[in-house]
């Protein structure tokens, strides 16, 4: 019998772990939608930039956290307990009165979420075999876009209808519900016999704090003498918290890790002012600007549909991410030359989908092929330290680009969309630097990396 996510023995799984993700991804897309009237209601309009920064940052935290707890005392507790903080933050912000308290209440949200998505990810290591890991992740992937097309609106009308409290409040009902549909899955985990955290272990998410600090500084810092140093801090507090090697591209699954984190910061920096750039030159009213960011969500949801569904098995990791890349790379010099150039909107409209059809297909085969580099002991660190290049590399290039838009008056544009197709030809570059003693096969038959350190994908 061919196993399958959806088979009887992973169903309610696959579920629950995929909601999850939904979930946490309506969140982030709705608040982006309510914050301005969160900010109003509570009086707090001068901290609005913070309430996003803050769960970003968080994040980060959390990703450590929980890669570390995963590793060392397996990822059933801390899931749940990751999960757990999650929620809280979820209760006090949709039970908030002033703006301290929800801006604590996004602060555990963060926390929750970036240590729940690195142990959601080391349970599927441990509960599905190999050859389902592309498909699952696909799912993951897609779990992102569909918010993408429903969370603004969807948030909008529970906002009008009742009042913004319920877009926290109504998501942790459902939390608690998918929730219980993952503990058959746990209690089938094989236990760890568990550690004491070491030193190095209270260095990393000591040097994620600082990350997340740099990461706060940069989203309010307002001139280039504060973001140097900036920049380095963060530079040398990342440094252990990824591979060795990852930040001078090394072969392998640094490699693999640093595309994750120069995709993100081509693919969601030039996201943030392509609507921008339609409105303001353009003159377009803000649902047909959104309309492009919609199809580029299709195109990521089919490509993530396709490489799991149908090229799971016959086309190999490494190849795949560099066709990703390339897709990337074409379709943000696609936007960065109309923007340059002045053409017409609709090039800039056919290069996202382009790109959005590249991270659909790079982004569940980063996952699966760290997995695939990765020792049991070590899937927690390594899925973490993915999460953490993509969240630190896309959060410090949007900082950047901020000051960069505003420093160049009109060519601000031009000039934000060069540094992010920088980085997209960079994700094309170190994509060929991803070896392929763990990409060869993408559906092998050596036993899954729950039962074997040695590489498979």
């Amino acid at each position: 019998m061919i196993d399958s996510v959806f088979d009887r023995r992973h169903l309610l799984t696959t579920i629950g772990a995929v909601s999850l993700v939904f979930l946490a991804a309506f969140e982030s897309l709705a608040v982006t939608t309510v914050m301005p009237i969160i900010t109003a209601d509570l009086g707090g309009r001068a901290l609005y930039t913070l309430g996003f920064a803050a769960t970003l940052a968080a994040g980060a935290v959390g990703m450590v956290t929980g890669g570390t707890l995963a590793d060392r005392r397996g990822p059933a507790r801390p899931l749940l307990a990751a999960i757990g903080v999650f929620a809280a933050g979820l209760a006090l912000a949709g039970l908030a009165e002033n703006m301290t308290v929800f801006i604590a209440g996004r602060l555990l949200q963060g926390l929750g979420y970036g240590a729940y998505t690195v142990a959601l990810n080391v349970v599927v290591a441990r509960v599905y075999p190999p050859s389902l890991h592309p498909r699952l992740f696909g799912l993951f992937a897609a779990a992102w876009v569909v918010p993408s097309l429903i969370g603004p609106f969807a948030a909008g009308l529970v906002t009008d209808a009742l009042s913004w409290h319920w877009v926290f409040l109504g998501v942790l009902i459902l939390v608690a519900l998918v929730t219980t549909l993952i503990l058959p899955a746990l209690r089938r985990v094989a236990p760890v016999e568990p550690t004491p955290l070491s030193g190095t272990d209270l260095r990393r998410i000591a040097a994620a704090v600082v990350v997340a600090a740099a990461v706060v500084a940069l989203s309010l810092a307002s001139s280039w003498p504060l973001v140097v140093p900036v920049l380095v801090a963060a530079a040398l507090a990342l440094r252990p918290l990824l591979p060795p090697g990852t930040l001078r591209a090394a072969r392998g699954l640094p490699s693999t890790v640093l595309v994750c984190g120069a995709a993100g910061a081509a693919f969601f920096g030039t996201e943030a002012y392509l609507p921008l750039l339609l409105q303001d030159r353009y003159g377009y009213p803000a649902w047909l600007s959104g309309a492009f960011l919609t199809a580029a969500a299709l195109s990521w949801a089919l490509a993530s549909d396709l490489q799991g569904r149908r090229f799971a098995a016959t086309v190999p990791h490494r190849t795949v991410i560099r066709l990703g890349a390339a897709l990337l790379a074409l379709g943000v010099l696609t936007v960065l030359a109309t923007a340059a150039l002045g053409l017409h909107p609709l090039v800039a409209g056919a290069g996202w989908l382009l790109a959005g059809g590249g991270m659909g297909a790079m982004y569940p085969r980063i996952s699966t092929a760290v997995l695939a580099f990765s020792a049991p002991d070590t899937q927690g660190f390594n899925l973490s330290a993915k999460a953490i290049a993509d969240a630190a590399a896309s959060s410090v290039t949007l900082a950047v680009t901020g000051l960069i838009f505003h420093s160049l008056g009109t060519a601000g544009f031009t000039g934000a969309l060069a540094l992010t197709t920088v980085a997209a030809l960079a994700t094309l570059l170190v994509a060929g630097r991803i070896t392929a003693t763990a990409a060869a096969d993408p559906a092998p038959s050596t036993p899954s990396p729950a039962t074997s350190g040695a590489p498979t994908g």
